[in-house]
């Protein structure tokens, strides 16, 4: 440890300041994280482990010197708190501030930089003083749309999640806007859980989750009851709901790489009968699901025979097809794309495919591409009536984006002879003012 210890803080060494005020904020209290609070926090509400935190820092020695600043790079810096991913020290001091609050925090070497130190900046075994502001914190982010946000109240044990096709045992508490609808403790199969009426949003935190963990989970509509609501739970349409969820236990669901494909095979049978029952009740979320565990198992698999490599590829391109309409549904044009081109991979004439993918072109204005793939389809099957409608309404819409391209530039041509016309007339107005303009060089009117 560093034996020039100068540094002060409000007039009087450090170390003594952190012994007369500074409480120990580490959870085993060996004194390895002391804090002081130069200022108070806006509201009482603190970050939970996962929280994504915004903070501005300062970093010294003991002997004074600075080793690091954000606020010299004039740049606050984020990290999601209690994850290990940054120094263990301050995992626990921003779990301990308030939302504005300003804190001083010494640090142990243990919590710190350790017995190696920080070549160039920090001698081994220092311990270091931080400042630090909370500037604001929110919840984690599961998903692309922000529809699923995480905040943990406990942490889990272990390393291992719940994987699709898990057996889990939690306990739910569901609110909506502050009222209490659900109270249970419940199983379900991870991917399955709108069998026990759970919440898709909740299903799709579980691989999130370890064992003992405790939660709260914010979920938009489309992760909660959507736009019918939940009439059991007087719950509307379109309203935000929250669920705080312990998960007491699970089993995990074997990987692909631990099953032979003899119970591949087998499996795919019951979870393509699923994935149907979820589609034809219009849950396509959860059906999508079920597809694409079918397409993980078998996509690299190739058989050891004519006949069963025949059932793999069946089961492949039957999945592919399911995925493309389930996409088309839920208005996700491009993943729909993908997949049909996937399925066209394998079947390059099939009907399916090629029209499924010529709906999702139509609906993203491709209406050349999507008119192409139409006539594809009549060339499978000519008497195709669903596809030659469609061809018509590709010629009409690109006539229409034809005649949008021909009045937006018949508008653009004619502001700028309009222009060219204001020029002109100021021009002349000039040299009829000016009549000496007439003898400068014509670079000058320029």
């Amino acid at each position: 440890m560093t034996t020039d210890q100068d540094l002060t803080i409000d007039g009087q060494p450090a170390t003594a300041m952190f012994a007369a005020k500074g409480i120990d904020v580490t959870p085993s209290k060996d004194q390895g994280v002391i804090k002081v609070v130069k200022r108070q926090g806006l509201d009482g509400e603190r970050p939970m482990i996962g929280d994504r935190v915004v903070v501005h820092y300062t970093g010294k020695l003991l002997t004074g010197k600075t080793f690091d600043s954000s606020r010299d790079r004039r740049e606050p810096f984020c990290f999601n708190v209690g994850k290990g991913q940054v120094l263990k020290a301050w995992d626990i001091a921003v779990l301990s501030m308030q939302r504005g609050e300003v804190c001083t925090f010494l640090c142990k070497p243990e919590y710190a930089y350790g017995s190696a130190g920080n070549p160039n900046k920090i001698p081994p075994n220092s311990s270091v003083v931080f400042e630090m502001e909370l500037l604001k914190f929110e919840g984690e982010v599961l998903t692309d749309d922000s529809g699923i946000i995480r905040r943990i109240k406990v942490k889990g044990d272990g390393y291992t999640n719940p994987n699709d096709g898990a057996s889990v045992e939690v306990h739910l508490e569901g609110k909506c806007d502050g009222r209490l609808f659900d109270c249970r403790d419940v199983s379900f199969v991870v991917g399955e859980a709108e069998d026990k009426g759970v919440p898709f949003g909740v299903d799709r935190a579980m691989d999130k989750m370890q064992k003992g963990e405790c939660c709260l989970l914010y979920l938009k509509p489309k992760y909660g009851f959507g736009n019918k609501g939940k009439p059991e739970y007087k719950i509307g349409p379109d309203k935000d709901i929250i669920y705080e969820v312990t998960l007491k236990d699970f089993q995990r669901a074997k990987e692909s790489w631990e099953m032979d494909l003899l119970e591949k095979l087998n499996l795919a049978v019951g979870v393509k009968h699923k994935g149907n029952q979820y589609f034809k009740a219009g849950l396509y979320y959860q059906a999508v699901i079920q597809y694409q565990r079918i397409v993980s198992w078998l996509e690299m698999e190739c058989g050891s025979g004519l006949d069963q490599h025949k059932k793999i590829q069946t089961f492949i391109l039957t999945s592919h097809l399911n995925l493309a309409l389930c996409f088309l549904r839920i208005k996700e044009f491009s993943q729909a794309v993908e997949h049909c081109n996937k399925a066209i991979e394998l079947d390059e004439n099939n009907e399916k495919a090629l029209y499924r993918r010529g709906e999702a072109r139509l609906l993203r204005n491709e209406f050349s591409l999507a008119m192409e793939d139409f006539q594809l389809v009549l060339q499978v099957n000519p008497s195709n009536r669903a596809a030659r409608a469609h061809i018509s309404i590709c010629q009409s819409k690109i006539k229409e984006h034809h005649e949008q391209d021909k009045k937006t530039y018949a508008n653009m041509f004619q502001k700028f002879a309009e222009r060219d016309a204001k020029v002109s007339k100021l021009t002349a107005l000039v040299f009829q003012s000016f009549p000496e303009f007439y003898d400068l060089p014509k670079h000058f009117l320029r």
